[in-house]
């Protein structure tokens, strides 16, 4: 009977080997996900995803499949400015962050960013993009392709202007 027992149990764990061997350890991830990034214990960024995929190879880094929305809060704790992508990924040598899929910027002043792709620079604390762009202001929509920003997008330049309207804000598209 013990014979038996240790026969059954050998195939167990055989099985569990063969289990764990097929397994990727190398990718872990995640459902309903917040992360927050501060600094001297003051929230300064909020990032939420649905899903989050973070690959442990050579170069780790984190694939937010199913979107992402940040927040950028002032000193005070006072939400400066969101973004909102329906994709990203975030290489974790390279504190870069790209956005892709539409993406939209709104700061404190309303002001609302459009485009295809997008990246932060964590350390460099900007966002830019070189890619068509829209920025609808209260009075005004520019168009243009590639722009650069600080990160909570109350400062931005547009590269290359190729358009722009005159509206009244209640007229401004979204």
């Amino acid at each position: 009977m013990i014979a038996v027992f240790l026969v059954s149990c050998g195939n167990d764990l055989e099985e569990a080997k063969l289990v764990a061997a097929r397994a990727n350890v190398n990718i872990e991830t995640g459902k309903e996900v917040v992360i927050n990034y501060s600094d001297n214990g003051v929230t300064r960024i909020k990032a939420t995803a649905p899903t989050a995929t973070r690959f442990n190879k050579e170069k780790p880094y984190m694939e937010f499949g199913d979107g992402i929305h940040l927040q950028f809060f002032d000193s005070e704790g006072n939400v400066e400015s969101t973004l909102t992508a329906k994709y990203a990924t975030a290489v974790e040598s390279s504190q870069e962050m790209t956005v892709r899929d539409s993406i939209v910027v709104v700061n404190q002043k309303g002001e609302r960013l459009t485009t295809d792709e997008l990246i932060w620079d964590e350390e460099k604390k900007i966002i830019y993009s070189n890619t068509f762009v829209k920025i609808a202001t209260e009075d005004e929509v520019i168009y243009g392709k590639g722009m650069i920003a600080n990160q909570n997008f109350s400062d931005y330049t547009i590269k290359n202007i190729t358009g722009k309207i005159k509206v009244n804000a209640s007229e401004v598209p979204q």
